[in-house]
C-alpha cells in the first residue's frame, strides 16, 4: 500500500510518502510545500492545491492520511489551516484517493504508543521506524510521515480485525 501523509497548513505543508508492505515501512519521499506571508490567501491556496496533485500524480499513493485539525486559541489561524487542509483534501478527492483523517493523539498513540507523546519523541520514532539517519525537516514534514505511519499500522489493524471477524464467523 503506498500511503501519502499531509500535515496541512498555509505556510508549510508538510508531506510524505511511504509504502507499506507486510507490516514494514519504506520510504519513497516526503518533504513541504511553502507559501509566501505576503501572498494573498487564494494564491496560497493555489500553490498548495496545485503541489499536492503533482506529488499525487509523481508517487501515485492509493490512500492519503490527513491530520485532523487541531483547534488552539488563535481563531484566525485555525480557520486559514482549516483551508488549507480543505484544499488538501480536496485535491485528494479529485485524484480518487481514499482520504483517512486522525487527530494528533491517534497519530502520537500509533508512533510512540502514547497519544500525548512530545514532538521530539514522535520524530524520534519517525527516523527509527522508518532507519532514516535524520529526523524529516520541517516538523511539519516529520508529522506528516507519522501520520502516513499510523495510516498503516491503524489499516493493518483493522485487516486484522477484519480476518478474525471471519475466521470467528468460520467456527
Amino acid at each position: 500500500m503506498r500511503i501519502l501523509g499531509l500535515d496541512p497548513g498555509y505556510a508549510i505543508l508538510g508531506w510524505g510518502v511511504l509504502d507499506f508492505n507486510k507490516g514494514k515501512f519504506k520510504p519513497v519521499a516526503y518533504g513541504s510545500v511553502t507559501t509566501e506571508a505576503g501572498e494573498p490567501m487564494p494564491a496560497r491556496l493555489g500553490k498548495l492545491y496545485a503541489s499536492v496533485m503533482e506529488i499525487i500524480a509523481e508517487y501515485e499513493p492509493e490512500v492519503a492520511a490527513i491530520e485532523e485539525l487541531f483547534f488552539n486559541r488563535n481563531v484566525t489561524t485555525a480557520i486559514m489551516v482549516g483551508e488549507a487542509r480543505g484544499v488538501a483534501i480536496l485535491a485528494c478527492n479529485n485524484s480518487g484517493i481514499d482520504i483517512a483523517e486522525y487527530t494528533p493523539g491517534q497519530i502520537k498513540q500509533a508512533v510512540t504508543g502514547y497519544g500525548k507523546a512530545e514532538k521530539k519523541q514522535v520524530q524520534f520514532m519517525v527516523k527509527s521506524l522508518l532507519g532514516l539517519k535524520e529526523v524529516p525537516k520541517p516538523d511539519d514534514t516529520a508529522d506528516a510521515v507519522a501520520a502516513a505511519i499510523c495510516h498503516g499500522f491503524s489499516a493493518q489493524g483493522a485487516a486484522s480485525s477484519r480476518l478474525a471477524e471471519l475466521i470467528a464467523k468460520a467456527k
